[in-house]
């Protein structure tokens, strides 16, 4: 009994339970709950299989894959991997194929599991259907009926990220500027690159694979480019502490890719993205991770690059134009009136560098009544 306001108050301390999911009987049905909030609503059978997999002895990137052999492995992928970890380490492998997949823990006892099938399976479709990536392009910054593309990618996980990957920067805006004192001009591209591909890479090796009837689905809007990963956070990582925090339901998986480089073998690919975000010229928004209900979504958003080209015609501008620009930088609109007021000039000067302006898409015309004034864009 504790004493609150005057009052006697039974308290109960519930310790949390080190043996997870916990059943409680509902109408003679043993049933989990999750707290969400200030609610209490019941797991569905996706959460209720993750936790149990959760578990070191039922990691499911190491169980046996049904019905697979090592007919379904595809060897002459296995022979890339040799040849791209040679290019890359300057090291041989000398080990035959067969004895390296089970180094890699890819085979157990003879037998394909999971992971073997995943990384170095024909095709790992026709075991795991859901093992593929779809891109749906938008034209806008919404959902919407109409899409500009929709794309299905299969294969081996190195195939799903090298096409996704592909697929994406062909689809994002690049600009070329020219900076003083350099001869070629330099791209800066609306995100950066080695972030489009972390991400999906992140997808790929730590989604949750005994979700059922889910597969990575990647949004591409105007503005942002959305990934959306079946399963939730593995355990102990959080939206807050994602940067900081290492974590793998896929063990396996995570170290045979990091072998290649295809994933940070030391954790720090999520900083990385942050930090090339932070330095993007334009300085586009910090992505966003979220949890929503039994998904991971991450936002990146796309730098403005509009911005980029506004630079690039200001450079080109008049004394008299860059002034205006910068009045309006330092206000928010000008008129006729003012211009010719700040620069001495006349009425029809002060038309003509108006136009030019709003014909280079810097500036804007908009008006109230019969009052017309400007803003910048």
């Amino acid at each position: 009994m504790i004493d609150l306001e005057g009052k006697n108050v039974l308290s109960i301390e519930v310790k949390e339970s080190p043996v997870k999911p916990v059943f409680a009987t509902l109408n003679k049905i043993p049933v989990a709950f999750k707290r969400v909030g200030r609610t209490n609503p019941k797991m569905d059978v996706n959460e209720l299989r993750r936790i149990f997999l959760e578990g070191k002895e039922f990691l499911w990137d190491s169980m046996i894959c049904e019905g697979a052999t090592l007919d379904d492995i595809d060897w002459e992928r296995v022979e890339w991997f040799k040849s791209l970890y040679r290019y890359l380490s300057g090291r041989e492998i000398l080990t035959d194929n067969k004895k390296l997949l089970e180094n890699f823990k890819c085979l157990k006892n003879g037998a394909v599991n999971n992971s073997g099938i995943l990384l170095f399976g024909k095709e790992p479709h026709k075991f795991f259907p859901n093992n593929r990536i779809t891109v749906i392009r938008y034209p806008g910054d919404e959902v919407s009926d109409r899409y500009l593309d929709i794309m299905d990618f299969y294969g081996n996980l190195f195939d799903l990220i090298d096409k996704t990957n592909k697929y994406i920067r062909e689809h994002i805006q690049i600009a070329s500027v020219l900076i003083p004192g350099q001869i070629p001009r330099e791209e800066i591209s609306q995100y950066p690159l080695f972030a489009i591909r972390e991400l999906i890479v992140n997808a790929v090796a730590h989604r949750d694979y005994s979700v059922v009837g889910s597969r990575i689905i990647i949004r591409l809007f105007k503005n942002r480019i959305e990934y959306n990963n079946p399963g939730g956070f593995p355990p102990g990582i959080t939206p807050e502490n994602i940067a900081d925090m290492q974590c793998s339901r896929n063990p396996t998986i995570v170290d045979v890719m990091s072998k290649v480089r295809y994933i940070e073998s030391i954790g720090d690919g999520i900083n990385r993205v942050l930090n090339l975000v932070k330095n993007h010229p334009l300085k586009p928004e910090l992505p966003l991770f979220m949890e929503v209900g039994n998904s991971v979504i991450v936002v990146l958003y796309g730098a403005d690059m509009r911005k980029m080209e506004q630079d690039e015609y200001e450079k080109k501008l008049s004394e008299r134009q860059k002034k205006i620009v910068e009045y309006l930088k330092e206000n928010s609109r000008i008129t006729r009136g003012i211009c010719m007021n700040i620069l001495n000039i006349s009425k029809d000067t002060a038309v003509r560098e108006l136009s030019y302006l709003k014909s280079k898409n810097i500036i804007g015309q908009k008006s109230i009544g019969r009052g017309i004034y400007y803003v910048l864009k």
